[in-house]
């Protein structure tokens, strides 16, 4: 008897679960948490977990074209990440060059279009502010999956960011009426739509001060993965807990 590797198995695992999701979501955001502890648990130095959740991203993304899913928003680096050790930050930024060399081609030729969000002026490292508009022009005219990498990013800072332009829009139209509408008009983002769900690895039950204004009715779940471990399979699971869910929106 003829046995097939593994890796036979494991792909029709996978193609399984991913035709048996009916009810895909537009837009995913995912707060990809736990690659120190993931590190430190193989007694490896912390900075190599974000260099294994390179991988887990590059599944996931693969997975969204594979199903159909539009939008993907990976929280990538927070704007409270800048107060970890000054070597941590340093290598943050060198990684996020170094993934941009080495996915920008794949990128552009999977038709998937690449946006970097957040308080990008205060980047002082000009290598990666050219790689980011690098990869932004290279990939902006793609109509595939949209991937919004939020960098150097906040839920409160978007929020005030959106708030002064408001302000300023003010003293230049008159007095506006400020509401739900106007308020979303003005964040990072205004035109695509608000998370349908919401994935944060590593188990920690907290938001982070990610997309607050965005996730108001987002469907949410949280596993106890660490991010680097999260691949295809495991996004897929989720996908498909997401697909069984009754969305109310308060109703």
């Amino acid at each position: 008897m003829i046995k097939f590797p593994s890796f036979f198995k494991k792909k029709a695992i996978i193609q399984g679960i991913s035709a048996a999701i009916e009810n895909i979501p537009c837009h995913v955001a995912v707060i990809m948490d736990g690659n120190r502890r993931w590190a430190e648990k193989r007694r490896l130095p912390k900075v190599a977990g974000y260099k294994y959740a390179l991988e887990a991203l590059r599944d996931i993304y693969n997975a969204c074209i594979e199903t159909g899913i539009k939008y993907l928003t990976i929280y990538a680096f927070s704007t409270e990440n800048n107060f970890r050790p000054k070597d941590e930050v340093q290598y943050l930024e060198w990684l996020f060059v170094e993934a941009i060399n080495t996915e920008a081609e794949a990128l552009r030729k999977k038709n998937v279009k690449i946006r970097f969000v957040g308080r990008l002026n205060e980047i002082k490292k000009e290598e990666m502010l050219a790689k980011i508009a690098e990869i932004e022009n290279a990939t902006g005219s793609n109509t595939g999956l949209n991937m919004q990498v939020m960098y150097n990013y906040g839920g409160r800072a978007e929020i005030v960011d959106a708030c002064k332009k408001i302000a300023k829009l003010s003293k230049s139209h008159g007095n506006l009426t400020i509401d739900e509408k106007l308020i979303s008009e003005n964040l990072y983002l205004p035109d695509i739509p608000d998370p349908d769900f919401l994935i944060r690895t590593g188990g920690d039950m907290r938001i982070s001060n990610f997309l607050l204004w965005e996730i108001a009715y987002s469907e949410i779940l949280v596993t106890e993965t660490f991010f680097p471990d999260f691949r295809k399979k495991e996004f897929l699971s989720a996908i498909r807990d997401y697909s069984n869910r009754m969305r109310r929106f308060g109703r």
